[in-house]
């Protein structure tokens, strides 16, 4: 498996952004700290390629979470239209992917439990692209309908103090995300 650190530096936009090392997800907003997960490389391999290789070239820098519904999950990674520091509107946020092509689906017996990441998609199951959750709690009605590669293994209080909203009037953003290499 390989470990992606979402350094998530997140402070209030008043406050200047930490810089934690760590898919260092480095983020400002409510949520300061490092959240850890671990990539699931043999159980969705072409997602975990997806955000390896967007994280590496730096998309999901500057990034919001642009949709936090408490008790449920907070969605992130629209780089087209999330990026708080590249021509940014809060209401078009969440609407986009990358330039990357949208991935099939690798649906797999893992539940959506509490700090699992997703694959956020269209109606179209075949349609993930850039855009990921996290879970705030199990989810299993999502079982088998959304793909599963990653979980939380460090920082899950850092994840639940990100700012809720559809959007949030001052959404939490990642300033960097990192990949950490093979443990």
């Amino acid at each position: 498996m390989r470990k992606i650190f979402c350094a998530l530096a997140i402070s209030l936009s008043s406050a200047s952004a930490a810089f934690a090392v760590g898919l260092e997800i480095d983020v400002t907003g409510e949520a300061n700290g490092t959240i850890t997960i671990d990539l699931l490389e043999d159980v969705a391999p072409a997602h975990v390629a997806q955000i390896k290789a967007l994280a590496e070239a730096g998309a999901y820098d500057g990034v919001v979470f642009h949709r936090v519904i408490d008790g449920f999950m907070a969605q992130t990674g629209d780089v087209a239209n999330g990026n708080a520091d590249k021509d940014f509107n809060l209401r078009r946020a969440g609407t986009g992917g990358s330039s990357k092509p949208d991935l099939p689906a690798e649906f797999s017996k893992l539940p959506h439990d509490r700090g699992t990441i997703g694959a956020a998609r269209s109606a179209n199951p075949n349609s993930a692209n850039s855009q990921f959750f996290i879970n705030f709690k199990d989810n299993h009605f999502l079982n088998g309908q959304y793909t599963v590669y990653g979980r939380v293994i460090e920082g899950m209080e850092h994840v639940d103090a990100i700012t809720r909203g559809e959007p949030p009037a001052d959404p939490d953003k990642m300033i960097s995300v990192k990949v950490a290499a093979d443990a």
